[in-house]
């Protein structure tokens, strides 16, 4: 499909989807996914703790939240794909970082479960029909595409890997 036009998702999605170029999101979501492991791989489980504020996720909260958000939107892309057109609710990443206890598990384990979930993202969209690629609905009270839902998954994990490289590493 190539990089979502500025009407294919509501504007604050852009800090994403501007973040990648290339028209191939599958292959660039295919390169992230071992990219983002080699990344986490250089981290020690006692670094993993690491916040570079007192307010500031630890990088294991940083790994969960990112994926939780891959299964979130991967499943709204999931939804409006299969022509779903029911709105989705909006999805609050502090209520599920607090929930999720992230620092209670290795930094291992929650590498292992960003390559499953990138595994299973790629399969959805590897096999979707092109028409569903196209196919739009409201999440969070936003209209987005199937498209842009896609580089928005991909943008989220290279923001966040440039959060790590930046802030944390």
């Amino acid at each position: 499909m190539g990089l979502p036009q500025r009407t294919e998702a509501a504007s604050h999605y852009f800090t994403y989807i501007d973040l990648i170029s290339g028209d191939d999101i599958l292959q660039i979501m295919n390169a992230q996914l071992e990219d983002t492991a080699a990344l986490l791989g250089s981290v020690s489980e006692e670094k993993s703790l690491h916040r570079y504020a007192p307010d500031k996720w630890s990088i294991r909260q940083v790994i969960s939240h990112v994926n939780d958000t891959e299964r979130v939107f991967a499943f709204r892309a999931m939804w409006f794909a299969r022509g779903f057109s029911d709105p989705l609710p909006s999805f609050d990443q502090n209520i599920a970082s607090d929930a999720a206890g992230a620092d209670n598990h290795s930094l291992a384990s929650h590498v292992q479960e960003f390559r499953k979930i990138r595994e299973a993202t790629l399969v959805l969209f590897r096999n979707l029909p092109p028409e569903a690629w196209v196919r739009s609905g409201v999440a969070s009270g936003n209209s987005v595409t199937v498209n842009a839902l896609a580089y928005i998954i991909a943008g989220h994990v290279a923001h966040h890997a440039a959060i790590l490289q930046e802030r944390y590493l």
